[in-house]
């Protein structure tokens, strides 16, 4: 991974300054820093623009225009030296960090308040023509302050819209394209490499939802060297496996749940109002 200034320069003659490493990705690297001027925390995340697909300046826009409760207010954003920049809301903890420390048990009233919270973001994201692509527990955060209570979205590197920009028509059905997301909670059509749409990010929310509820999924800890075969048995479980087995002993929502999304069409729309 690659080494950081210690100090970035702004535009309008600005400056933030980082401290410590608080997390990083393939192809970025996060860090807790300030504001010099105002001495207010800051998250400062970096990527070098060397790189073949570029995608923090992407992620930056798209959070400018999706402005909202539970998603990250982007300060400022740009290229500094060899880096792209952004400057965002500095966030607590993820829900896979506040889960290890629970000792991988939440009750049943704390998934369900995170539940309600989860899909008010997919909501909104959903309402503004995007799709996540990359649902985990990693990509939620608990905010800080007076925003400890709201559940926040995070890392859109992998967002993608779904709808033309100047034609508004859903994006077409793609065949044979490359894995997005993390096989773990990717959904089917993902581990069959099809285009994502919306019903996908509900699949995975399905998974992620069972996961903290059970503490693990059925295709966890396979012992598998080989990463092909290891995706390849992942791919059969979740194509082979009945909601019934998969939600085994959580109430009966968490299987209507998952009959009902994995049953989308590519383009419909989902509406909270399905699932009441």
């Amino acid at each position: 991974m690659f080494y950081f200034k210690k100090r970035v320069d702004i535009r309008d003659g600005g400056k933030y300054r980082i401290c410590k490493k608080i997390g990083d990705g393939s192809f970025n690297e996060i860090y807790q820093g300030y504001d010099i001027f105002d001495n207010s925390e800051k998250a400062i995340k970096l990527e070098h623009n060397s790189i073949k697909y570029p995608q923090l300046l992407f992620e930056s826009r798209l959070l400018q225009s999706i402005p909202g409760i539970g998603i990250p207010k982007v300060y400022w954003a740009g290229v500094s030296g060899e880096y792209n920049v952004m400057v965002f809301e500095l966030l607590g903890n993820n829900l896979e960090e506040l889960f290890q420390n629970c000792e991988r048990k939440f009750s049943l009233k704390t998934v369900l308040m995170i539940i309600l919270q989860i899909l008010d973001r997919i909501r909104h994201l959903h309402l503004n023509y995007y799709i996540h692509r990359d649902i985990k527990p990693q990509n939620f955060a608990i905010g800080k302050g007076e925003n400890e209570h709201i559940i926040y979205l995070i890392d859109f590197g992998l967002a993608k819209r779904y709808r033309e920009e100047y034609t508004n028509f859903h994006i077409p059905l793609r065949q044979n394209i490359k894995l997005t997301g993390t096989m773990r909670y990717a959904s089917c059509n993902a581990i069959n490499k099809k285009e994502l749409s919306r019903r996908d990010d509900m699949e995975s929310i399905g998974y992620l939802f069972i996961y903290l509820m059970k503490g693990s999924l059925p295709w966890q800890g396979l012992k598998i060297k080989q990463k092909s075969e290891k995706y390849s048995k992942i791919r059969e479980m979740k194509m082979t496996i009945e909601p019934e087995k998969l939600c085994e002993g959580l109430p009966e929502e968490f299987k209507d749940y998952i009959e009902l999304v994995k049953n989308l069409e590519y383009s419909l729309q989902f509406s909270l109002e399905t699932i009441k």
